[in-house]
């Protein structure tokens, strides 16, 4: 072999294992885990895998974005450990212990409230389980919309007089815990979607929430607003963030005007204030209407949904 073929053969082997060791390890290694949001109760967490893996909540599976995003939510009273696992297309498996701090909420107890406001009639039970039947299926809708992924906003400014998690003992009797946030608002406010979303509930008048609306973000993310005193958008529809959907009302068991914003994970119920932004400031009021805070409307209104 002449000495130029042998020099030809070098700098070729020399390419291939320069090849080799810069593609290979892409190849072996997988791309980390990364999560966006906290690790705590109430929080919806966004995730990333390498694309085309398969994901499993506490052995669950969790429907995953052919770009290996996914969507997870941890609710109000979720357990301090959490199972996540990672199974690759080539079917490498990655187990991670998540661990979720607990939070504290404000419980209050009060007493001499008439049992007939904390109660609904028995006469309401049947349209109560028809509405909480609509309610479930709009959250239940598992849609490839990828505005879940996002940026939220909040619906309108104003002034935050409910919060997710707290909870009243009326004579004595648990009340369900409040599961969104409450901003204190005039009536006929403006207000907008948190994020691109399809429309998959509008109903003026429910018994508890009122006027209410539900809207998919996609893979089992939704928003939720209630007590509205208009509904600006239909079923089906597709909006945009910072779209005007409806107005701020004091519809159902409420007894002021205030938007109630509530955010699921299919069943779960998370915390909006760990999604959105800090509040922005809020215009010059331009009444003086007081937000709702009537204890026994809260609770019955918790109940439903």
């Amino acid at each position: 072999m002449s000495s130029r073929v042998k020099m030809r053969c070098k700098r070729w082997l020399a390419l291939l294992a320069f090849c080799g060791a810069a593609v290979m390890p892409a190849r072996l290694v997988a791309a980390e885990l990364r999560l966006h949001g906290s690790l705590t109760q109430g929080a919806l967490v966004i995730g990333q895998v390498e694309p085309g893996s398969r994901v499993l909540l506490d052995g669950k599976p969790v429907r995953v974005t052919p770009e290996g995003v996914f969507a997870m939510g941890f609710d109000r009273d979720a357990g301090p450990l959490a199972r996540l696992t990672e199974i690759s297309a080539e079917g490498r498996r990655r187990q991670h212990e998540l661990r979720i701090a607990p939070r504290r909420y404000d419980i209050q107890s009060v007493t001499g409230v008439p049992q007939r406001t904390v109660e609904p009639p028995p006469e309401q039970l049947r349209r109560i389980l028809d509405e909480q039947k609509q309610v479930e299926r709009a959250r239940a809708v598992d849609s490839d919309l990828l505005a879940f992924s996002g940026a939220f906003q909040w619906p309108l400014p104003g002034r935050i007089s409910g919060v997710y998690g707290s909870q009243r003992i009326y004579n004595g009797k648990p009340g369900r815990p409040h599961y969104g946030v409450d901003v204190a608002a005039p009536t006929g406010t403006p207000v907008r979607a948190p994020a691109d979303a399809v429309v998959t509930l509008a109903n003026p008048d429910m018994f508890f929430s009122g006027g209410t609306l539900i809207m998919d973000h996609g893979y089992g993310v939704s928003s939720t607003f209630m007590h509205l005193s208009r509904l600006l958008v239909r079923p089906g529809q597709a909006v945009k963030a910072g779209e005007v959907v409806a107005e701020v009302g004091s519809t159902g068991r409420a007894t002021g005007p205030h938007l109630d914003w509530r955010i699921n994970w299919f069943g779960l119920r998370l915390d909006p204030q760990l999604v959105a932004p800090p509040m922005p400031a809020a215009p010059a009021p331009v009444a003086t209407t007081p937000a709702a805070s009537a204890p026994a409307a809260h609770t019955a209104e918790q109940a439903a949904h």
